[in-house]
């Protein structure tokens, strides 16, 4: 694919996003289609007023966890709901037994290893490999496979299927950060064990909001760290003292909601699913070639890319694009509401 790529976007950027022109920088936060920011600021406005009860906002949350599910193709029962991913992998780290070692990309977000090592104490090792040797490095010994499917450093793009079955072979868990992943790559999460997602990014949501698929087989062994009234058999049931009742399936580790997040999380990721991400993804790995080409660099299969030009940084806030520089380059990250002008913008900024 080259610059001669001019596909008009299968939707209408303008009406459903309010983007300044310039924003190359989902890879650091998504931005809110008017559904969703329309949708939290009427809730706002309820809370501000008190008109009503936080049960109308808890159904957002029901919402979004069947929309995540049909998204990355599991059962809505086996998510659980949470804030951040560190703590969603929390249960998961502190599952493990003492002695288990735990492979991780050498660039791996710290969100997937930090849980990891904090139990070195009891022996739990992390071991690094770089990501184009990932599959070599999975052997017998290894007994957690944990990964970004798209590692938010430079975009590398993760093949889950090869190294899930890397990992069965070897009798490893499979766990994926799908952060940077989901809303525009599709995959197959029933490949994993455990997938988490934090929705701030690429599904466009309030920053508060995640998801944890548990595969029944898995969660059966771990203990709900967070639980409380939330997690409970029947919320309005356990409110109050003993007995322990919580739900029979992955709702056992959700976290209490942040009520208003999640009511911007829903309508986001039920437009995601109206796009369809097949189409997300077409939209938004063309656009990044269009950039990597007029460049002079070959096209990738990644949303996100990261260039290396002399003083880029400067050129690129110069004219009012907004990216992020990540282990010493300039990354540029395309989604839904990037237009081609701003990819021509950017790219004559560095060109200059």
């Amino acid at each position: 694919m080259d610059t001669s790529w001019n596909s008009p976007a299968p939707w209408n950027p303008p009406a459903l996003w309010r983007a300044e022109p310039g924003w190359l920088n989902t890879a650091s936060y998504g931005l809110p289609p008017e559904p969703a920011w329309e949708a939290l600021q009427s809730a706002l406005e309820d809370w501000r007023r008190g008109r009503t009860s936080w049960e109308v906002w808890d159904g957002a949350t029901s919402r979004a966890r069947e929309s995540f599910a049909r998204l990355v193709g599991v059962d809505a029962s086996d998510v659980a709901v949470g804030a951040q991913v560190s703590q969603l992998l929390a249960p998961v780290a502190a599952g493990l037994p003492d002695g288990t070692t735990v492979l991780v990309p050498d660039i791996e977000f710290t969100s997937n290893v930090f849980p990891w090592a904090v139990h070195q104490d009891r022996g739990v090792r992390v071991e690094t490999a770089p990501v184009e040797a990932y599959l070599d490095a999975i052997r017998p010994g290894i007994d957690v496979v944990a990964f970004a499917l798209v590692q938010s450093a430079n975009g590398y793009v993760a093949d889950l299927p090869a190294i899930a079955a890397a990992a069965r072979s070897v009798g490893a868990l499979v766990v994926v950060d799908a952060t940077q992943a989901c809303g525009w790559l599709p995959f197959d999460g029933r490949l994993a064990d455990v997938v988490v997602v934090g929705a701030y990014k690429w599904m466009m949501s309030p920053r508060g909001t995640g998801f944890a698929y548990l595969a029944p087989a898995l969660r059966d062994r771990l203990r709900p760290l967070s639980a409380g009234w939330y997690a409970g058999l029947d919320v309005h049931d356990s409110y109050y003292s003993m007995p322990l009742r919580l739900a029979k399936d992955a709702r056992a580790f959700d976290l209490s909601p942040a009520w208003h997040p999640w009511v911007g999380t829903a309508p986001a990721l039920e437009l995601i699913e109206r796009m369809g991400v097949a189409n997300i993804h077409d939209w938004d790995v063309g656009l990044a070639n269009r950039f990597l080409t007029a460049l002079g660099q070959a096209p990738g299969n990644s949303a996100i890319v990261t260039v290396d030009v002399p003083g880029a940084e400067e050129k690129l806030a110069a004219a009012g694009i907004r990216a992020a520089v990540r282990a010493g380059r300039v990354r540029a990250a395309f989604h839904v509401y990037t237009t081609i002008a701003d990819v021509d913008a950017a790219v004559a900024a560095l060109s200059s």
